[in-house]
């Protein structure tokens, strides 16, 4: 990350996700248009079912994915972690309107040092948070420690379309026009521009495959989604 005035440092990140945790969902859902709920499902495909499972949600945010987990694979329980307090807040409020507190547990946890023993997780899912992760393979390290043998990664972060008339498009829309509206409606100079660069800075689609086999994981593959705007990524721990 460059030290830009317009660029929020990855250090930084969990005060960005603080200050906008009060429109952080309805941004998600107006600046892509409703897909993201799309896919996080396809995402959540990707688990096998497990009964009795227990999750762990990383960079959970205010909690759509654990939900999402809950009502597509009905674990045990999912265990949602973030950095940012103000983030967990929201998440929490959500998930005692939808009386789910007895199977999505939150709590303030950093996904490159995790307080968890080894081989606690049946599954670790990680939607829109691995690129702001400081040390990218530290994350996947963690993650492949906490996870059980026969245990699933699956991430779902955005990544650029390959097609060069697409990935022009893509960046029109994600370096001006999204940080335009996320400005006005968040209130905050800068989360919407660190958006797009940190998407263009992440290792995606090959590249970030090698990441994962790097730390560890088999049998992993990637899977672009909406012309590669997004990437589903699944790893094993075996």
């Amino acid at each position: 990350m460059n030290s830009d005035s317009t660029t929020v440092n990855k250090k930084g990140v969990r005060q960005m996700f603080d200050d906008i945790a009060w429109r952080y969902d309805f941004l998600n859902h107006f600046l892509t248009f409703g897909i993201d709920i799309w896919w996080r499902r396809k995402a959540i495909q990707l688990i096998s079912k497990k009964k009795g499972a227990v999750m762990l949600d990383i960079a959970t945010g205010t909690a759509d994915l654990a939900i999402a987990l809950v009502k597509y694979r009905n674990p045990f329980q999912v265990i949602g972690v973030d950095v940012s307090e103000g983030m967990l807040e929201f998440g929490k409020q959500k998930i005692q309107e939808l009386e789910l507190t007895e199977q999505i547990i939150l709590q303030q946890e950093n996904g490159e040092a995790l307080s968890f023993p080894d081989n606690s997780f049946d599954a670790v899912t990680i939607g829109f948070g691995i690129r702001n992760f400081e040390h990218p393979d530290k994350g996947l390290a963690e993650m492949f420690r906490v996870l059980k043998p026969d245990g699933e990664l699956v991430i779902l972060e955005f990544s650029r379309p390959n097609n060069p008339v697409l990935s022009h498009i893509f960046d029109l829309y994600f370096c001006y026009v999204l940080p335009h509206i996320g400005k006005i409606f968040s209130k905050h100079k800068t989360a919407y521009t660190y958006l797009p660069e940190s998407v263009k800075q992440f290792p995606y689609g090959k590249n970030f495959e090698k990441m994962m086999q790097q730390a560890g994981f088999s049998k992993t593959l990637f899977r672009p989604l909406t012309l590669g705007i997004v990437t589903i990524y699944k790893g094993t721990k075996l």
